[in-house]
């Protein structure tokens, strides 16, 4: 177990966000993990557990002696608010401390490109979920996004979309709800998820591909996410592959994203139907694209063959780029996620396949690629994570007050 020392100060915070993590701990393993004495951990417990964030949860398995107690966060102590943003749609959910919904997860439609008023909208949508839901916001620890676009967690500030003429979005939207607010790159906050609470647990060396429309990257290096200098680490769809390719939204020519994003593999699947392709497709060919690209991985599970030879076409152009990135990053593991995990089976043949070819050998020999079992869902939890990343023992001291004061 790797110790982390913490300040007596800060340590219930640290208690409650392990807790959050690992679902459920016993003094003993607390106590070693922060190297405190059993007594100091036993009494930050008692604390937690008497301001209604922490509960027993049964005994641990026993090793010989007496089995110890388990605790873990009460799951309705606090609520979180995470929302998923992609160019076309964004969803909004509540969730309690173990991630789960506690009202029904809300997609609207908010186009980001070209969009002047997509920052207030969000708002407008923000405030009317909560309102609509009836929760109370003193509950509500803070608001996560992930969202696509040059986005510096750090400053808090979309470089691509959702223009607050130069401020934090993290002020801007405190300020319009009036609750702590975290923002980061959607393919970063994956990652998260993935190596939280994913295939990719407790692992120190993941890439994490964000299969969304477009293509993004989340690094998860040395334990901890990857941000580069400026904060733009990841632009995985933007690697420059092909000569004389399709113009990419970048201004470039021949990227990824351009080649092999779920935005092409539709576009694509339109025009070949146009053309004559016979697909299951022919049937939503005139649906908006949100609906098509849903219907694709419907349809490729049925074993539709043009649909099939899409994903594979694209799968391979992915591998191809995944070899570049094995070369400089040499992970111990590559996880497929995002909206396109569900036609990760279909794509890992192909990606296997350009491995193959333009990978050294050596390099990429102990790889494991995995697919993402949280998929759609693993932008949500990333979200929330980013709440519980922040949360410190002010917010643990202003949050028990404002729970004492409603109870």
């Amino acid at each position: 177990m790797k110790i982390k020392l913490v300040k007596a100060s800060e340590l219930k915070s640290e208690i409650l966000k392990k807790l959050y993590y690992e679902n459920a701990l016993s003094c003993a393993e607390l106590s070693v993990l922060f190297g405190k004495s059993l007594p100091i951990i036993m009494k930050a417990i008692n604390e937690l557990i008497d301001e209604g964030f922490v509960v027993e949860v049964g005994y641990a398995p026993s090793s010989g002696g007496r089995r110890p107690l388990n605790y873990a966060v009460k799951a309705d102590a606090m609520y979180i608010m995470a929302i998923a943003m992609d160019q076309l749609s964004t969803r909004i959910a509540i969730v309690d401390l173990c991630n789960r919904p506690v009202a029904e997860v809300e997609m609207v439609e908010l186009l980001l490109n070209n969009n002047a008023v997509a920052l207030d909208k969000l708002i407008e949508y923000i405030n009317a979920y909560i309102l609509r839901n009836g929760i109370d916001t003193a509950r509500i620890l803070g608001i996560g996004i992930g969202m696509p676009g040059f986005v510096s967690a750090a400053d808090g500030i979309n470089y691509s979309y959702l223009d607050a003429q130069g401020q934090s979005l993290n002020e801007y939207i405190f300020k319009a709800t009036g609750l702590p607010t975290y923002v980061a790159n959607d393919s970063s906050v994956i990652a998260l998820a993935e190596q939280k609470f994913g295939v990719a647990k407790a692992q120190e060396e993941v890439m994490v591909i964000n299969l969304g429309w477009g293509i993004g990257l989340g690094m998860i290096v040395k334990g901890e996410v990857f941000r580069g200098y400026d904060g733009f680490a990841g632009e995985f769809s933007h690697i420059p592959l092909f000569e004389d390719g399709a113009l990419c939204i970048c201004g470039k020519q021949g990227c990824l994203e351009a080649e092999a994003s779920m935005l092409v593999v539709v576009e694509k699947a339109k025009e070949g139907i146009k053309q004559g392709r016979l697909s299951t497709l022919q049937s939503v060919i005139d649906d908006p694209l949100k609906l098509m690209g849903d219907a694709i991985f419907e349809v490729a599970a049925t074993g539709d063959p043009f649909v099939i030879e899409l994903l594979s076409d694209a799968g391979y152009k992915i591998g191809k780029a995944l070899a570049i990135l094995i070369h400089i990053m040499n992970p111990k593991t590559i996880v497929l996620s995002g909206r396109g995990a569900k036609g990760g089976k279909i794509m890992m043949a192909p990606i296997q396949l350009a491995l193959n070819k333009y990978c050294i050998p050596r390099l990429a020999a102990n790889i494991e690629i995995l697919i993402s079992e949280l998929g759609f869902d693993g932008e949500i939890i990333g979200a929330a994570i980013l709440v519980m990343e922040n949360f410190d023992q002010e917010k643990l001291i202003v949050n028990t007050k404002r729970i004492q004061m409603n109870t």
